[in-house]
C-alpha cells in the first residue's frame, strides 16, 4: 500500500512538471501554409516610400526549416535619387504580383539541386529605398518640388519578423538572404533574428551587396533614413561607436565575430553591372569599385577569419533568382554545392574566388550573348566586354 502511495505521488509530480516545463519531445510550432505563396498585408505603421500599401508572401515547407529573404531594389537618400522614384529604387510594392513569384533559381521546388527545396520561404519586398533599414519621414526638394518619402523600411521587416517569431518555435535551421538591397537587409537583420533563435542553425548570405560605398555614404544616407537604430550597437565590436565610424567592413567583422555560432558570407560577381551603376551614383569611380571589392572582401576576411564568400566573373547581378544557379561554377566548385555545404555541412567551405583574368571569363554571359541562353538575368550582360582590362 505503502509503496502504490509513493508510486501515484510519483505520477502525480510527473504530470505536474510536465505540464509546468512543456514536453521536451513535442515537435516545435510551424505554420500550416500551402506548398504556394499566400499574401500577407499586415496593415498598421508599415507603408511603402509614397503611402502605398505593404504587404509580404509566404510559402508552406514540410520542414523545420526557413528561408527568409530581403527583396532588392536599389535605394536613395537625396533630392535627386529620391525624386527619380522607380528609376533608381523600387517605390511600391506590386501586391498582385507576390502569389506568382517565379518558380527559378533557390525557388524552384522541383530542382534536387536546390539546398531548399523543402522549406518553409517568407519573401520580405522592398519599397522605401532604405535597404530595410529605415524608420523615417522625410521631405526632399523645396517648394513645388517638395515631396514625402517614408523610410520604413524597418518597421515593414519587423512586421514580417513579428510573424516569422509567432509562427516558428524554434526553426532547425534559417537561412537569411537577399538580392542587392536585399542583401543589406539580410545582413543587418541577421544579428536580430539571431539574437531570437539562439538554438538555430543559422546561416545568412549577401547575394550581389558587397558594400563598395564611398567613404561619406554611410554617413550620407544614414541620418535620412534614422538607420542608426537598425544596427546592433550591442556586439562587442561595436560598443561605444556611432554612425560616423561604421562602414561595411566595420559591420561584418562586429557580426560575424560577435555572432561566432552564425555563418555569414557573400556572393558576388567580379564586375557586378549593378552595384558599379550605384558606385557611380554615389560618386565613385566606375574602374575603382573592382579593385576596391577585392580589398573589401579581403579586409573583411582578414578581421573575421570565419567569414566567406564566393567571387564568380563577369558583370551579371545576383544569383539567386534564377536558373544559372545552378549552373555557376568556379574553379571546379559549382556554387549551388558551395550553399548547400554552406547551409547543410558540419564546418563551412572554403571561400572560392575568381582571380585576374579568369574574372572575364564569364560562360554565364557568353552563353547569353551568343544565344544559346535566354535566363531572364542575360539582360544584365548586354554590354559586357570580356576583351577589358581586369
Amino acid at each position: 500500500m505503502k509503496n502504490s502511495r509513493m508510486f501515484a505521488l510519483f505520477a502525480v509530480l510527473v504530470v505536474f512538471l510536465a505540464a509546468a516545463c512543456g514536453d521536451s519531445n513535442k515537435p516545435p510550432a510551424t505554420p500550416d501554409l500551402p506548398d504556394e505563396w499566400t499574401v500577407i498585408r499586415p496593415g498598421g505603421d508599415t507603408i511603402c516610400s509614397r503611402g502605398t500599401e505593404y504587404a509580404y508572401a509566404v510559402r508552406g515547407g514540410s520542414v523545420n526549416k526557413v528561408v527568409v529573404e530581403f527583396m532588392g531594389g536599389g535605394a536613395c537618400w537625396s533630392d535627386l535619387t529620391c525624386s527619380v522614384a522607380d528609376a533608381i529604387f523600387n517605390a511600391e510594392v506590386n501586391v498582385e504580383r507576390l502569389s506568382e513569384i517565379s518558380g527559378s533559381g533557390i525557388y524552384d521546388r522541383e530542382n534536387e539541386e536546390n539546398p531548399f527545396k523543402d522549406w518553409y520561404h517568407v519573401f520580405i519586398p522592398y519599397c522605401t529605398g532604405d535597404i530595410h533599414w529605415g524608420n523615417s519621414v522625410v521631405e526632399y526638394g523645396e517648394g513645388e518640388n517638395a515631396f514625402t518619402i517614408h523610410h520604413k523600411g524597418a518597421v515593414n521587416s519587423q512586421a514580417v519578423m513579428d510573424w516569422v517569431y509567432e509562427n516558428f518555435e524554434r526553426p532547425e535551421n534559417i537561412f537569411i538572404t537577399g538580392c542587392s538591397a536585399g542583401a543589406y537587409g539580410s545582413i543587418g537583420w541577421a544579428a536580430y533574428l539571431m539574437d531570437h533563435y539562439k538554438n538555430s542553425d543559422i546561416v545568412q548570405v549577401g547575394d550581389c551587396g558587397a558594400g563598395v560605398v564611398t567613404e561619406t555614404f554611410f554617413q550620407d544616407s544614414f541620418p535620412n533614413w534614422n538607420a542608426s537604430s537598425m544596427v546592433p550597437w550591442w556586439l562587442p565590436e561595436l560598443e561605444g561607436k556611432s554612425i560616423d565610424d561604421l562602414y561595411i567592413i566595420a559591420l561584418y567583422s562586429a557580426i560575424v565575430n560577435g555572432i561566432p555560432e552564425m555563418r555569414v558570407a557573400q556572393y558576388n560577381t567580379a564586375f557586378d553591372k549593378d552595384q558599379i551603376f550605384y558606385f557611380d551614383v554615389m560618386g565613385g569611380e566606375a574602374e575603382d569599385w573592382h579593385p576596391k571589392l577585392v580589398d573589401t572582401l579581403a579586409e573583411i576576411t582578414a578581421r573575421a577569419p570565419a567569414f566567406r564568400h564566393y567571387m564568380a566573373p563577369g558583370p551579371v547581378h545576383c544569383i539567386h533568382p534564377y536558373d544559372f544557379f545552378y549552373e555557376r561554377e568556379v574553379n571546379g566548385v559549382a556554387y549551388s554545392a558551395w550553399l548547400y555545404e554552406l547551409a547543410h555541412g558540419e564546418d563551412p567551405p572554403d571561400t572560392v574566388a575568381c582571380e585576374g583574368i579568369s574574372c572575364l571569363d564569364d560562360p554565364i554571359c557568353a552563353a547569353c550573348l551568343d544565344g544559346t541562353s535566354g535566363d531572364p538575368g542575360c539582360g544584365w550582360c548586354n554590354g559586357w566586354d570580356p576583351n577589358m582590362e581586369p
